[in-house]
């Protein structure tokens, strides 16, 4: 990833350096870097540090918590992709002996499985994973508070069964899997389960004096596949590239979209909020914001990514209760996106137009509601209702002359045209929902005409 810290207006970089100085004091955290990647470009950086002349950089370590799940997630995406597994399994059919086996491995990506949030025993954050050396003392006697697949239920030892997951079925440990196939391809060295020098010291700070407490860094064993990792800013930035665009060499662009698709509801407190497969999402001023945030004593971390946009932030701090960096980072973001809004591409004709394909274009109906089809590049199309709000969804063209939902109502439903003898369109069907050119057309299938008297007024 390259860097050019000069492409933001300066009025921009004033704002952001004005952001994070704030959070930092008034956060009372000893340090913090904040950093923002627009369209695979970073392009602005800045750190602020208790100690003159010791503030950190983007090559600065600090330890992510959190942050670890997407890496996960990440990894069970590409066994999934690769065949080994399916999203629907129980996580008995590949790994046997648990007292969860019968959750699926969707629910533990999702935090839906049930499972309790925390471990038993003392506080798995803040003591060493030696404490919890099986599964059994990870989930203990009672790992299901709430029914399967009923309610988004944030799970820590849902995590440490996907790492487990991961390890059964590549016959190698965690970190090495993680390393090899997800931080190598994407060039994020400075990313792994032990800090390297330079990185930052995790502290407590007293909530009532301005006072420091060293925290532990403890080896989380088990549970590292829930929040082991330790990361720069700038090789967040790299990941927060990848989770907006994909990279064939880790994980598909459709596969990454996958992760990012609302999989469940967030709290009931907060009705912004969603979590997809390993990445929180949230709805800000019109804004849908992808990623995950972090906590682990002595650290907090967010990442935040407006694939619309093509922006990404990074914020980092070490402390353990401080600016909130999940608000930090969508800041970031929002900073950038609204004083330096995305240039659109410029409008540009079709490559190539069919002529079959141009004639389904127009008004159709839905018994008496009237929609209008598009025809975009690479013979997708677009149904948007033509009157306030109704079933839009844009749709991929496939091999055998039908089309896919990609989104909204029809998601993964199947566009047929049906044609008369003479190859004329006579009719949509989405899924046996049939769209004609007149309302109750007389002759067509559900819901055409059905009266043979036709339309009559009411005397």
């Amino acid at each position: 990833m390259t860097s050019s810290q000069e492409e933001l207006l300066p009025a921009t970089r004033r704002a952001l350096t004005h952001r994070i100085a704030t959070a930092q004091r008034e956060g009372r955290t000893p340090s913090l870097v904040g950093a923002v990647v627009r369209d695979g470009r970073l392009v602005w950086s800045g750190s602020r540090s208790c100690v003159d002349g010791h503030a950190p950089d983007t090559d600065t370590q600090y330890r992510i918590g959190s942050i670890t799940k997407t890496f996960t997630a990440v990894l069970v995406m590409r066994l999934r992709d690769e065949g080994l597994l399916d999203l629907g399994d129980p996580l008995g059919r590949h790994l046997p002996g648990t007292d969860a086996g019968e959750v699926t491995i969707a629910q533990l990506l999702a935090h839906t499985g049930g499972l309790a949030a925390e471990t038993p025993g003392p506080w798995w954050e803040r003591t060493p994973g030696s404490l919890r050396p099986a599964l059994a003392d990870v989930l203990g006697e009672r790992p299901f508070l709430h029914p399967r697949g009923r309610l988004h239920h944030y799970s820590n030892p849902g995590y440490t069964l996907l790492g487990v997951l991961v390890e059964q079925v590549r016959g190698e440990k965690w970190e090495t899997v993680l390393r090899q196939e997800v931080l190598q391809p994407l060039g994020l060295h400075r990313t792994g389960g032990r800090p390297e020098a330079p990185h930052a010291d995790g502290w407590a700070v007293h909530p009532w004096a301005d006072a420091l407490l060293p925290e532990p860094a403890e080896d989380l064993g088990l549970m590292a596949p829930a929040g082991q990792l330790w990361s720069t800013a700038e090789d967040l930035c790299r990941f927060a590239v990848f989770l907006a665009e994909g990279d064939e060499r880790v994980l598909s662009t459709a596969s990454v979209r996958e992760m990012r698709t609302p999989a469940a509801p967030g709290d009931l407190t907060e009705p912004d909020s969603g979590y997809g497969l390993g990445m929180q999402i949230v709805r800000r001023d019109g804004r849908t914001l992808v990623g995950h945030t972090g906590s682990l004593p002595g650290f907090l971390a967010g990442l935040l990514v407006s694939a619309e946009d093509g922006l990404g932030a990074v914020a980092l701090t070490n402390c353990t209760s401080g600016p909130l960096p999940g608000a930090l980072a969508g800041d970031l973001v929002a900073i950038v996106a609204e004083a330096e809004p995305r240039i659109a591409e410029p409008w540009r004709p079709l490559d190539e137009l069919d002529p079959t394909l141009l004639d389904l274009t127009g008004q159709w109906y839905w018994g008496t509601r009237s929609f209008a089809l598009r025809l975009e590049a690479g013979r997708g199309l677009e149904l948007r209702p033509l009157q306030g709000a109704g079933r839009s969804a844009r749709f991929r063209a496939d091999d055998e002359g039908t089309w896919t939902g990609l989104d909204g109502y029809y998601e993964g439903e199947t566009l047929t045209v049906v044609r008369r003898p003479d190859g004329s369109a006579s009719h949509l069907d989405f899924g046996s929902f049939v769209f004609t050119r007149e309302p109750y057309e007389a002759g067509a299938p559900v819901p055409g005409g059905v009266d043979p008297g036709g339309w009559q007024s009411l005397a």
